[in-house]
């Protein structure tokens, strides 16, 4: 049996998981997948994390990528990452850098399994600040700059495609290199707040074959977290990685109240598969959750299985499907063969994204003062309870 066969029906603990922290953030970006800027009241404290991270550590899950909402704004962030890493489970956490101080970038290079992404999704301020926000290239770079100084090598450069940046790629791959870092690109999910952009920001189908093209001749070193398997349908050169939409087999996401859904990009009640509070925990939900255990089963490549590329995309992103109202046998919308664009014309509305906890107007500034506990899910300051 191929090892792409024993990942597609599910592995007894995760390779990873993505677990966000909390939902408060600085920023308010405008494609982010978990419509994130509010803290919400409900979610685990220090105690429940330590839980958490045990029952992985029991699990010999390899390590677990932390975000958010921006996980650094959390009090116990650093806390957390220590007690982690001291019981076997290494951590990658993504950060738009605001508290990746001297001082904190010489700590990080001193520690064991960690490793560091910094958000950045345009290699110029103008095509990154229209999306992250006024100032969060400058944040970013300085972030940067003080890893590199710290002699923290291979941190990673996270870049979502978009239109407006494909043809920065070369760009970003520079800007990796001049700071030891390494370049990782993801694509762009209508997810979150990216359900609303999505229209006007997800790459052509010129930028797609663009995209593909590039990867084929300068993607050697470029990680893209299996993001693009879609594009193997373009048939001449496959890229590797997985193949295989990984949701609730290989991995899978816990939020900030401990919600655990299938994948970080499907933040959506249907594919809520547990919670770690309840009785069992994690492992429960991950071993014996009937949305889990469906997701395992093998599939019909549905409206698909006359396409020859089929066994080369595997019908694209899950996410991508249900955010645009496709079904989940249905061509991915971003199929390079066409047939997702045809999909799309007859598609009905498409599911709402759920949870949203985002800020209205303008990103609040961090150096906002803390506030008392909040008594409301996603107080109006985005570290409301944060102490």
């Amino acid at each position: 049996m191929k090892l792409v066969d024993h990942f597609a029906t599910g592995l007894d603990a995760p390779i990873c998981l993505t677990w966000e922290l909390t939902y408060a953030c600085n920023l308010a970006c405008v494609h982010c997948l978990s419509s994130s800027g509010r803290r919400d009241p409900r979610e685990l404290d220090t105690a429940q994390c330590r839980a958490v991270i045990d029952e992985l550590q029991r699990m010999q899950v390899f390590y677990v990528n932390i975000g958010g909402g921006e996980p650094t704004v959390r009090s116990d962030f650093w806390e957390l990452v220590e007690y982690s890493t001291d019981h076997q489970v290494g951590v990658k956490f993504s950060t738009n850098g605001v508290r990746l101080n001297e001082k904190r970038a010489k700590w990080l290079a001193g520690s064991d399994y960690v490793d560091v992404q910094i958000s950045l999704d345009g290699a110029t301020a103008a095509v990154n600040d229209a999306v992250r926000g006024p100032g969060s290239f400058d944040t970013a770079m300085r972030a940067m700059g003080n890893l590199a100084d710290a002699g923290f090598r291979d941190f990673k450069i996270s870049v979502v495609m978009t239109r407006q940046n494909v043809d920065q790629l070369d760009d970003f791959a520079a800007i990796a290199d001049s700071y030891g870092g390494q370049l990782r690109i993801t694509r762009l999910r209508p997810s979150g707040r990216g359900a609303d952009v999505w229209d006007e920001l997800h790459p052509t189908a010129a930028q797609q074959r663009q995209l593909y093209n590039w990867l084929v001749a300068h993607g050697e070193g470029v990680l893209t977290g299996d993001s693009f398997f879609h594009l193997n349908a373009f048939g001449s050169t496959p890229l590797p990685g997985l193949n295989l939409c990984g949701a609730g087999r290989v991995v899978c996401l816990i939020d900030p109240i401990g919600d655990v859904y299938a994948c970080p990009f499907a933040i959506h009640e249907q594919f809520l598969a547990g919670n770690v509070r309840a009785p069992g925990g994690f492992s429960e939900v991950w071993r014996n959750s009937p949305l889990f255990q469906d997701l395992r089963r093998p599939t019909s490549a549905g409206s698909c299985s006359s396409c020859p590329s089929y066994d080369s995309c595997r019908g694209g992103c899950m996410a991508a499907k249900f955010f645009t109202g496709l079904p989940m046998d249905g061509p991915d919308p971003e199929c390079v063969q066409g047939y997702g664009e045809l999909a799309l014309a007859t598609a009905g509305a498409p599911p709402k994204p759920s949870g949203d906890h985002s800020r209205r107007k303008k990103p609040v500034p961090l150096s906002i003062g803390f506030g008392q506990p909040a008594d409301r899910a996603c107080d109006t300051s985005p570290l409301a309870g944060m102490r």
